[in-house]
């Protein structure tokens, strides 16, 4: 049975995002603030947090940085519960390294579609089998989930390594946000194309020299993105 962290400073969101959870045949135990998070991931990794963003204490954002930078615990699945409405704030938030976002006020069964859709894809892709792509200095390693280039290891999210993943694997084919989004988050997520983006954005800033001069993420205006089909290196 997958276990749930729900961290909230607000009780009744705590209930009833438990209450979505064993709903739907999830462990889960709730904390009032990013403290008591972390305390409890000292004892026991969940395999998902669902995760306030204002809260005492320790904010949200604070809670993913701490998370993101702890190699036991950088590709725990996140969805982060916010109150704020301003897209650049859900912006910031993926961009820090939520996997996901659900404003308030959310109902129970798109918060459990949303659960069951991030641990489906980290179920996936940790039972794919061992294979190794390489492009110029880049090696990524499906079965370890590992990326090194020239030799050095890339510390990368789950969405951004299997963004990265699917088009190293087809590299020079094209990929529409809407492609991705089937791909990466599968039918059950519910954002907008921006989210594509800014994962993009935050993983070219991990692999590339110059982001604003990518070499190995292409953008092809107004369809998507693609891998690039040949580097220098290669030719």
């Amino acid at each position: 049975m997958p276990l749930i962290y729900i961290v909230d400073d607000e009780p009744n969101i705590r209930q009833l995002a438990a209450l979505a959870m064993r709903d739907a045949a999830m462990e889960c135990e709730t904390f009032a603030n990013g403290e008591e998070l972390m305390q409890a991931i000292n004892w026991r990794i969940p395999d998902a947090v669902i995760l306030d963003w204002m809260m005492p204490v320790m904010d949200g954002l604070e809670v993913i940085k701490k998370l993101r930078s702890d190699k036991k615990t950088r590709t725990i699945p996140i969805i982060m519960l916010t109150a704020k409405t301003d897209e650049m704030d859900r912006v910031l938030g993926l961009e820090i390294g939520a996997d996901d976002y659900i404003p308030k006020p959310f109902g129970v069964r798109e918060l459990a579609a949303r659960v069951r859709a991030l641990l489906r894809r980290k179920a996936f892709s940790e039972e794919q089998e061992h294979d190794v792509v390489i492009a110029g200095p880049l090696m990524v390693d499906a079965k370890r989930r590992k990326v090194t280039k020239n030799d050095e290891i890339i510390e990368l999210t789950m969405r951004e390594f299997d963004l990265l993943y699917i088009m190293i694997q087809n590299r020079g084919q094209v990929f529409s946000r809407d492609m991705l989004l089937d791909r990466v988050w599968k039918v059950s997520y519910f954002g907008d194309t921006r989210t594509v983006d800014v994962h993009i954005r935050y993983l070219r800033q991990k692999i590339e020299d110059d982001p604003s001069n990518p070499v190995f993420i292409q953008t092809v205006r107004g369809i998507g993105y693609c891998f690039a089909e040949t580097l220098e290196e290669e030719t």
